[in-house]
């Protein structure tokens, strides 16, 4: 009992086990590796170094053995740098157990403060303690503050000849431009799943592991390009299926539906099966599959398909078993790549619905559902040529000459194209009986000047759009049927648009809206007001009678000015020609 204690304590997982520790290790990443190599050999280093990629294709693997080759001493502990670090020397020991005093390493999820950096760098200054060159790795950089950015962007430019400063992260956009252009970029990509599986097969036959090759094609394909994740997978499949795995296995693990079974539930769903499709769904569902996976594996063998449609070769990739090839080029070939389209905007809604159910099964049976009625809807290309010919048939009939030498109308003759499908035959009848649109009401005259456009508003009641035209535009250039205006600063973005389409609507021809902001323009209808009611005020403020009433009541304003018509509609009144003036 005690021994399988010490034996379960010190089993180490496969993620770690066989992790990297030189750059023959690394699979997938040749053009950085060749880069690096050569880099050492010729002296040729940077002093920063920004790893990017998606989670575990080697970013902080890569970080340590840069810094092992850095400070390698060999065997002898009178070597340099060294391309193929070897592991011996007691400072790749040190590196490779992470207590190495000259090489730190910071994850900057957990320590993004400015203080964090500052810490950091007081120890920049000071020379290496036992190695040859002081590496800084600092992962996540990207989750490192804004100031503690700029805290590390002076010692980044210019740090002293024994110091190398290695970044990685996930999320290259929110690291400051300026700190990637101080520092030497490397893409790290996915690795794809031929060589995983290859080397997974490795990493297997190394444990004394016996998975079938689906399974471990299963697992590639669901570690998506990430190796950390697969050897993951991998360990969890050996601990699942013991001495053997097989692919049924790796399927239940993960809760993937069975493949062949996918393609079931595909071609019921195209069939329009109802009941075939749901049942399908359910038996995948018993067996443990998630509906959310079960809609993402369509969705997956929809593309796939589609590949085979645009580029049959597709069918011909590596890790495509027999029976799957053979039924996915018949499916790709019965199927058009307008049907193939809809099935894949229908999925990618109905994955996000699935995702956010209370009820995933529930929500995956409305989506196999409404694909399944969908299905027999026919193309836009074809339903326009039903209901073209449909039109063409019933006003052009032939006349046929009756027995008084009276022409006749016969039946329309049916045309040689095939006949619609029933949703399109339902769809055509609903339409030619669609009754006819109410009249239009009449267009409003074009209006001639600016001001008039802007009482159309007013009148039409649109109340904010009115304000808008008032307050927030300056004329640039009026003529009917194209206006060009400076937007001010409170003016909605879709201003143009907007009154573009209303006054098309509104006067029944083309209008053209447009923005300018090279020019001012005039003043605002409503700043122009403004300006005519401060000149009427000034111009009555000098009338003799306002003059003498604002010398006996000096705090007396001016408010507003009425004419003359409005307030004595008599005195405006033409006089008669036999009238005698009273004066």
């Amino acid at each position: 009992m005690p021994d399988s204690n010490v034996k379960a304590s010190s089993y180490r997982v496969l993620a770690r086990k066989y992790r990297p520790d030189s750059f023959d290790g690394l699979i997938g990443q040749e053009a950085m590796v060749k880069t690096l190599t050569n880099a050492i050999r010729t002296a040729r280093l940077a002093h920063a170094f920004v790893l990017t990629g998606v989670r575990g294709v080697g970013k902080t693997t890569t970080a340590r053995i840069l810094a092992r080759a850095l400070n390698c001493t060999g065997p002898d502990g009178k070597g340099g740098p060294a391309a193929s670090p070897c592991g011996q020397c007691e400072h790749c020991r040190a590196i490779a157990e992470g207590n190495h005093v000259d090489v730190l390493e910071m994850d900057a999820a957990s320590r993004t403060g400015v203080e964090n950096i500052r810490e950091l760098l007081d120890g920049v200054r000071y020379r290496p303690v036992m190695a040859r060159t002081k590496v800084y790795i600092i992962d996540e950089v990207h989750m490192l503050s804004t100031q503690a950015f700029n805290a590390l962007l002076k010692t980044l430019e210019e740090p002293p000849s024994n110091v190398t400063f290695i970044f990685a992260t996930t999320e290259t956009r929110k690291v400051p431009v300026t700190v990637l252009s101080r520092c030497q970029r490397f893409d790290l990509r996915r690795v794809d799943v031929e060589r995983l599986t290859e080397h997974f097969a490795d990493i297997a036959k190394k444990e004394g592991a016996n998975i079938e090759e689906t399974a471990l094609q299963l697992i590639a394909r669901a570690a998506d390009g990430s190796v950390r994740d697969g050897l993951s997978l991998l360990d969890q499949a050996i601990a699942f299926g013991g001495e053997t795995v097989t692919a049924d296995m790796v399927r239940e693990m993960l809760g993937l539906a069975e493949r062949l079974r996918i393609f079931d539930l595909f071609d019921a769903v195209m069939a329009g099966d109802v009941a075939g499709a749901l049942d399908e769904l359910d038996q995948a569902y018993a067996t443990g599959a998630d509906p959310l996976i079960v809609l993402q594996d369509l969705l997956e063998l929809t593309h796939w398909l589609t590949r085979i449609k645009v580029v049959p070769k597709t069918a011909e990739g590596f890790g495509v078993p027999e029976a799957e090839r053979s039924r996915g080029t018949a499916m790709a070939a019965k199927l058009s790549l307008a049907e193939l389209a809809r099935v894949w905007q229908m999925l990618l809604k109905g994955v996000e619905e699935v995702r956010f159910a209370a009820a995933p099964l529930k929500a995956a049976e409305m989506v196999l559902i409404r694909l399944a009625y969908a299905s027999d809807l026919p193309d836009p290309a074809t339903l326009v040529k039903t209901l073209t010919e449909k039109e063409k048939g019933e006003t052009s009939p032939a006349r046929n000459p009756g027995p008084s030498g009276v022409s006749a109308r016969a039946p329309a003759p049916t045309l040689g194209a095939a006949p619609a499908t029933e949703a399109s035959g339902r769809l055509a009848t609903r339409t030619a009986s669609k009754p006819e649109p109410a009249p239009r009401a009449a267009a409003h005259p074009m209006p001639t000047s600016f001001p008039e456009a802007v009482d159309l508003f007013r009148e039409r009641r649109e109340p904010i759009l009115h304000a808008h035209l008032m307050n927030n535009v300056h004329l640039v250039h009026f003529e009917p049927g194209r206006i060009e205006f400076h937007p001010g600063p409170h003016a909605p973005a879709n201003l143009a648009s907007r009154l573009g389409e209303l006054l098309s609507e509104w006067t029944g021809e083309r209008w053209i809206l447009s923005v300018v902001s090279s020019q001012e323009g005039e003043p605002t209808l409503r700043a122009q007001e403004e300006t005519k009611a401060a000149a009427k005020r000034e111009e009555a403020a000098q009338h003799p009678l306002v003059r003498a009433v604002k010398e006996a009541f000096p705090k007396a304003t001016i408010e507003t000015i009425h004419p003359v018509a409005e307030t004595l509609p008599d005195a405006a009144a033409p006089r008669e020609e036999n009238e005698e003036d009273p004066a």
